[in-house]
């Protein structure tokens, strides 16, 4: 395969990988899956995301320390008449990894928290969970101290759905 061919071979995984899944992936969350199977390297792949973007075959969204990615509807029309070109083996790979980790990766993706410190020395802890990259909920905390910061964000990546569900419990 010859610079070109490669080139368009890694964009297309990237398009493949976006247009399997109903939300956003992490730029992380693409190169561990094709960078641990060694199917492209570093560079080729940030090259590839890159020129997706820039072409507008995807779109690039940074927040939390995280790119996420989405396919474009350019990107699903170029997708289609170029997917065959993809190895079938490799696309049932890639569609076997997305459902036996959809739930993992659509959590990685929509369930974010975070914290920062505030003026008075205490920490702001800030939580949400999104569907479709559209807020379900979003939660300030204040709390006292690094320690219980990183506590709530931790408990907030475990038990979101079942606080989601108590809050709406109680309210609706």
């Amino acid at each position: 395969m010859n610079h070109d061919q490669l080139a368009l071979y890694n964009k297309l995984l990237v398009l493949y990988m976006l247009n399997r899944v109903s939300f956003p992936l992490t730029q992380a969350q693409i190169y561990d899956f094709l960078l641990e199977r060694n199917y492209v390297n570093f560079l080729n792949l940030q090259r590839a995301i890159t020129e997706l973007v820039d072409a507008g075959f995807i779109t690039a969204r940074s927040r939390h320390n995280r790119t996420y990615l989405t396919i474009t509807a350019e990107g699903q029309e170029t997708l289609t008449f170029f997917k065959n070109r993809i190895d079938t083996t490799l696309k049932q790979e890639i569609d076997q990894f997305l459902n036996a980790n959809q739930f993992k990766l659509r959590n990685e993706t929509s369930v974010l928290a975070d914290y920062n410190t505030v003026l008075s020395g205490d920490y702001e802890v800030h939580l949400s969970a999104r569907e479709k990259d559209v807020p379900v909920v979003e939660i300030t905390l204040s709390v006292p101290n690094k320690e219980t910061a990183e506590a709530v964000c931790i408990n907030w990546k475990k038990k979101n759905q079942e606080i989601y569900q108590y809050l709406a419990g109680q309210l609706f």
